[in-house]
């Protein structure tokens, strides 16, 4: 679905891409950054949240947490994150950036509470009940810190992708906000959801949900109940596109992630001021059947549009010619990735590049940023896995 953007928008990238693995830079079964445009993409972000009034919070799990990642975004003015998980949270501050907002999507795990207080200090954590809020509240107070807590809410009639459920009840706010400046090491700070805007494939629109109406009403009890400055995290779909409608929300602080490297939905159906920054590649392995077979371990194609006829640019040389796009098939969900099959027979070796919206860290794919793009010169800057660390590509070995 972004191979296309990929093409008409940042040519010199897929073909920079291309060349490097040519050469023996790049692995197969990678995800590769052009940082450059990760950099300007980040700084159009912040220019437009700042505008706002919106505080950014960056979300690296999409491109598994790559440290060149996390290093340009800050470059591009953005230096706090948004830890989907522990290992995100690790990862992002061993590279640099600072921990904004912890819990959320994931809990923190119990027996992490406390070196998440005491080492990662994040500005916000939020909670999902009484218990992991006092958890939060208990390793901060060991810390010798106060933690600013946030309570994720819901109502039935809001929308979680199945696995996300969970939160205080939203009705009861005022009563949680109250329990929680209660708790020793802690303090209330706001109210968040997930998702609050998403994607609607048949109007091409970003369109609000449920959850943002319920952070608006629970905002207005918090105010009748005599509170002020309170935080309203709306994360979901997020680029520079919709910050003027997550404002006009009451929204505080926003999450972008794909809007990073330019493949939120959005971008697909609508040129936005993100650039696509990011590509799957990958290598012919063998021919059958009449088919090339290339390497896979990174097909996790984020299913937010309808299902649609894969494609690939395959060549030996860089290129990005209509004339090099085959079809391709990607294996079901339930079988392994090991190959995707190409409709047309290849050299082994042959460069195979896609253009779809991944979540890198939940496959065995490497990641590899590379700088120069723009100014002609690109270069490999890391190697690294789903976690953000370092990679001895091809690989080391001894007894």
């Amino acid at each position: 679905m972004f191979l296309d953007l990929l093409i008409r928008r940042n040519p010199r990238f897929v073909e920079a891409a291309m060349a490097l693995h040519q050469q023996g830079q790049i692995p197969a079964s990678a995800y590769v950054l052009d940082l450059d445009a990760v950099e300007r993409n980040a700084r159009t972000f912040k220019t437009e949240a700042d505008r706002h009034g919106l505080t950014a919070f960056a979300m690296t799990k999409q491109v598994g947490r790559h440290s060149g990642f996390c290093q340009a975004v800050m470059r591009g003015g953005i230096d706090h994150a948004v830890a989907v998980d522990m290992p995100c949270a690790v990862a992002c501050a061993r590279a640099g950036m600072k921990v904004g907002h912890l819990g959320h999507l994931v809990q923190v795990p119990r027996r992490e509470a406390d070196f998440a207080a005491a080492k990662l200090m994040p500005d916000y954590w939020t909670a999902f009940s009484d218990v992991k809020a006092r958890e939060a509240a208990d390793a901060a107070v060991k810390a010798g810190r106060e933690q600013a807590l946030m309570a994720r809410i819901q109502t039935p009639s809001d929308i979680f992708y199945r696995g996300h459920e969970g939160g205080f009840d939203a009705k009861d706010i005022v009563a949680v906000s109250d329990r929680m400046d209660a708790l020793e090491g802690a303090r209330f700070a706001g109210i968040t959801t997930f998702p609050a805007l998403l994607f609607d494939p048949e109007t091409r629109k970003v369109v609000p949900t449920h959850n943002l109406a319920t952070l608006s009403r629970a905002a207005e009890a918090l105010a009748a109940a005599g509170r002020s400055g309170i935080e309203i995290n709306a994360p979901g779909t997020t680029s520079s596109a919709v910050l003027s409608a997550l404002a006009e929300a009451g929204a505080t602080q926003v999450e972008p992630g794909n809007g990073l490297h330019g493949t939120t939905p959005l971008h697909a159906v609508k040129d936005l001021p993100e650039e696509p920054a990011v590509l799957y590649l990958t290598e012919i392995s063998h021919n059958h059947g009449g088919k090339a077979f290339c390497f896979g371990g990174g097909f996790y194609i984020d299913p937010v549009f309808p299902e649609y006829q894969v494609r690939a640019l395959v060549s030996g040389t860089p290129t990005t010619d209509s004339g090099a796009l085959r079809d391709v098939e990607i294996p079901d969900y339930s079988a392994i990735d090991y190959y995707a099959m190409i409709d047309a027979e290849s050299p082994p070796g042959d460069t195979v590049v896609f253009g779809f919206r991944g979540q890198a860290f939940v496959t065995r794919a490497l990641v590899v940023g590379i700088r120069g793009v723009t100014g002609g010169s690109p270069e490999v800057t890391s190697i690294e896995n789903g976690f953000g660390d370092s990679v001895d590509w091809p690989g080391t070995y001894s007894q």
